[in-house]
């Protein structure tokens, strides 16, 4: 039998274990909960799954792009089938997301450089409780283009399922000029990325 002194030596041992081990599942929930589901999305989408985290459909699979229209952060009514003709490029984004802070600058250089081309940037703005924090991101990066205000995040839900994953932010949408979902990320995107997605589909007749 173990003596008091043996005792007390070995439980603080058991408690850093255990400790360890509590640490190492919750990591793994952490994992879980950010990337699961995110990949693939569900079979009727027709996503084929790209390198680098970018999935596309081929032309012939593509779904119409649902009606989105709501209103954006500076008070306008928008509505996206007015786009139709152009390509679209449909960023999520969320003032408190330090990936979507990492990612605007290169969403704004590239909806720069390709506005000639028939190209147009427009932002969804989720989870902000009110449109403070999400304007002072907007005027911070200078951001050119329009995005519908949607705090409850409702405006996601009406895109195909499978399409999206509330937990995938930032994600973006791309359009072709017929209206139909092309492509989509469900990370965010460097500037390369964006143009070499965008290159196929400015192309297209």
């Amino acid at each position: 039998m173990l003596d008091s002194r043996a005792l007390a030596r070995r439980t603080p041992c058991r408690r850093t274990a255990l400790l360890a081990a509590g640490i190492m599942a919750a990591a793994l929930t952490l994992t879980a909960c950010g990337g699961g589901g995110v990949a693939g999305g569900s079979p009727g989408t027709k996503f084929v799954t790209g390198a680098g985290g970018i999935d596309t459909v081929k032309k012939a699979d593509r779904q119409p792009l649902p009606a989105i229209s709501g209103t954006t952060l500076d008070g306008n009514d928008l509505d996206l089938a007015d786009y139709k003709g152009k390509v679209l490029v449909i960023n999520i984004w969320g003032s408190w997301c330090a990936p979507c802070r990492a990612e605007m600058p290169h969403l704004v250089k590239v909806a720069g450089d390709t506005k000639d081309d028939g190209v147009q940037f427009v932002g969804i703005n989720t989870r902000d409780p009110n449109k403070a924090p999400a304007l002072k991101f907007q005027k911070e990066f200078s951001v050119p283009f329009p995005s519908l205000y949607d705090p409850a995040g409702k405006l996601m839900l009406r895109f195909p399922a499978g399409s999206l994953n509330p937990k995938a932010i930032p994600s973006t949408i791309f359009v072709d000029r017929d209206g139909k979902i092309a492509a989509r990320a469900l990370k965010a995107l460097g500037e390369d990325e964006l143009r070499k997605t965008l290159a196929p589909l400015i192309a297209e007749k």
